[in-house]
């Protein structure tokens, strides 16, 4: 059974109409001071796709992932996250309800256990009582291969194990959109197809999903849309066949010659 297709036992979920995406980027732009990272970004994403961010560093792919969920300020433009607009405390609260992220670095807290990682935030924000909390965090864990090192503490782990408890402690809020900030990009490489695995079993349940990564061979088996960003713009998306095979921006061209070869 797919990681996204556990139905929840806490809050009621929030259904989003087939034609209205679940994510829809207008005009985003960002500074830093005076760095323009992003240069009016616009990107729709339709319920149940999956998007594959990629780019050179720098580009700008985490900031925009970052905005998403108001981890980072925007100054111009607009992003609507299940139909509710990214503008003030309120709306953010329910738009992180709703989307849950998993960061490059992990970012566990290490003085709890595996499992009181994955039970914090639903108990704290009230989205569960503790004890559905804690079944529905066994059944994630089990599900990433996990629920044995339930009392085991983040240090104890491995990087790739630490990250799939991120991804479960994620999907205890029971999102509708997952968002990956390069989920394997601080992993030593023997432990990144555990995490891609998890990844690609979670987009078969049909789950919401952007993710910034630079695995292409993650792009070309999960991917419905493939987007490449150089320096705050998205210059190119096309689904993987084409973008793969057929790009036709230049700077996108030079881009896969250096990563596929």
């Amino acid at each position: 059974m797919a990681l996204a297709a556990m139905p929840g036992k806490g809050r009621k979920t929030v259904t989003t109409p087939v034609n209205t995406p679940s994510i829809e980027i207008t005009d985003l732009s960002k500074w830093y001071g005076g760095f323009q990272a992003l240069r009016e970004v616009s990107l729709r994403v339709p319920p149940g796709s999956r998007v594959v961010v990629c780019g050179p560093s720098g580009s700008g792919k985490s900031s925009l992932i970052r905005c998403i969920n108001g981890l980072e300020p925007f100054q111009q433009g607009s992003i609507v996250v299940q139909g509710t607009p990214l503008q003030g405390p309120a709306c953010l609260q329910a738009i992180r309800r709703r989307v849950g992220m998993v960061f490059q670095h992990f970012n566990l807290f290490p003085h709890l256990t595996v499992l009181e990682n994955c039970m914090l935030a639903p108990v704290h924000t009230g989205a569960s009582q503790p004890q559905q909390a804690r079944e529905r965090a066994l059944a994630l864990l089990h599900r990433v291969g996990l629920q044995a090192k339930a009392d085991a503490y983040p240090a104890q782990l491995s990087g790739g194990q630490q990250q799939r408890v991120a991804i479960a402690r994620a999907l205890c809020m029971e999102p509708e959109v997952m968002l990956f900030d390069e989920p394997t990009s601080a992993l030593d490489p023997e432990m990144v197809m555990e995490v891609l695995d998890t990844m690609v079993e979670l987009a078969r349940g049909g789950m919401t999903m952007i993710c910034v990564t630079h695995e292409m061979g993650f792009a070309r088996e999960v991917a419905d849309r493939v987007v490449f960003m150089d320096q705050g713009r998205i210059l190119e998306q096309a689904p993987p066949a084409a973008f793969f095979s057929a790009p036709e921006n230049p700077r996108l061209q030079a881009f896969l010659r250096s990563v596929l070869h």
